[in-house]
């Protein structure tokens, strides 16, 4: 990726079982100690965010996604304002906008959405699907990061990394 600044922002409940693949994969990653990668763990998304989001050039937000017919889904993210704004519980199209409208950055995002088939148990810990789909997108997060293309598969919806610019 050059010199681009990248941000992982991985949320979710751990406590709600897969529901805690954002803040696992935030932590595999943290430990990595990739240059140019900063990380952060959070329960949800927040304005907040927003002010973290500017100072970074690449924002992938980090989430489990009942949606994901494979492992995982890296998708873009294109900014749009809320339809209603809380400090609370806002989007990754919402965090983007108030990046660009607030701090007049233009960060591109990414959604990364795991798949995570058990989001209803109230007990710490990742069922075997979700933790495959944690290796998956991991590996592909690392390729992304590096710029290197990626060799990963049964990842629908996905956009190949970046190249330098």
């Amino acid at each position: 990726m050059g010199n681009k600044r990248i941000l992982v922002i991985g949320y979710g409940n751990p406590g709600r079982g897969d529901d805690g693949l954002g803040p696992a994969i935030a932590a595999r990653l943290e430990a990595l100690q990739i240059p140019s990668l900063s990380v952060e763990s959070d329960y949800q998304l927040s304005i907040e965010h927003a002010a973290l989001a500017a100072e970074h050039d690449i924002v992938v937000f980090a989430d489990a996604a009942r949606d994901a017919e494979g492992p995982f889904y890296f998708r873009p993210v294109v900014p749009a304002p809320a339809i209603t704004l809380g400090s609370h519980s806002v989007t990754p199209a919402e965090v983007l906008f108030l990046a660009r409208s607030c701090f007049n950055a233009s960060p591109q995002g990414f959604l990364l959405g795991m798949h995570a088939p058990d989001l209803e148990r109230f007990q710490e810990g990742l069922s075997p699907a979700a933790r495959q789909a944690l290796e998956a997108a991991l590996e592909y997060l690392r390729e992304f990061v590096a710029g290197v293309p990626s060799t990963s598969r049964g990842c629908p919806g996905s956009v190949p990394p970046l190249t330098p610019s």
